[in-house]
């Protein structure tokens, strides 16, 4: 998943939240200088990554797009079903978006410190564009993508690719339907499991 589900599928701990986004930013395991609720957030994240990828409806995506996007399609998805959240955003909470947004960003901004470099410029230029509140627009989740095809560090043709999702648009929000509740529910069965037991 992208960012504005992996801000929305933390538990209410700021630190956690931040692991849990910057679990693009650390390779391996060598974490052990962060702090404990951090790296609880990184093991969050890949854990959501894991479902995801695994999921039968994210799998069968891959299929509807042309070969020289087909090893983007994990990509193209994960963006697109932030789109797809933002979109049908009171079916989850009962938060509005912008409140929902500036609120992360301001923890976010709060916890700058423990943020690699690369991840620190991400979360900055995040706070500046409002990105979390403004995945509803298609538009403006194609520029995400295009977005991505840039700190590629080698020639791809993952730009533009908005135009091929808007030829399957309904088939990737049925996935998105059925996989994202699933995906909440598998969260929060993790979530519960990590906590001490009494």
């Amino acid at each position: 998943m992208n960012y504005l589900a992996h801000v929305f599928l933390s538990p209410p701990n700021t630190l956690v939240m931040t692991g849990n986004l910057m679990g693009d930013f650390i390779k391996g395991n060598n974490f052990s200088n962060l702090p404990a609720e951090v790296i609880q957030g990184i093991h969050l994240h890949r854990a959501i990554d894991k479902f995801t990828d695994q999921h039968s409806c994210v799998i069968e995506l891959k299929h509807l797009l042309s070969q020289k996007r087909k090893r983007f399609t994990g990509i193209i998805s994960d963006i697109v079903f932030d789109h797809f959240l933002a979109s049908k955003w009171q079916m989850y909470t009962n938060e509005n978006i912008t409140s929902f947004a500036q609120r992360h960003y301001h923890a976010l901004n709060e916890n700058l410190m423990v943020m690699p470099n690369t991840m620190q410029a991400m979360v900055l230029k995040m706070i500046e564009r409002n990105w979390l509140a403004r995945y509803d627009c298609i538009v403006t989740t194609g520029l995400a993508i295009d977005a991505v095809s840039e700190r590629i560090r080698f020639k791809n043709n993952l730009a533009g690719a908005i135009l091929e999702v808007n030829e399957h648009y309904d088939a990737y929000e049925k996935a998105f339907d059925v996989f994202f509740p699933e995906l909440v529910e598998y969260v929060k069965h993790y979530v519960e499991q990590q906590q001490p037991k009494e």
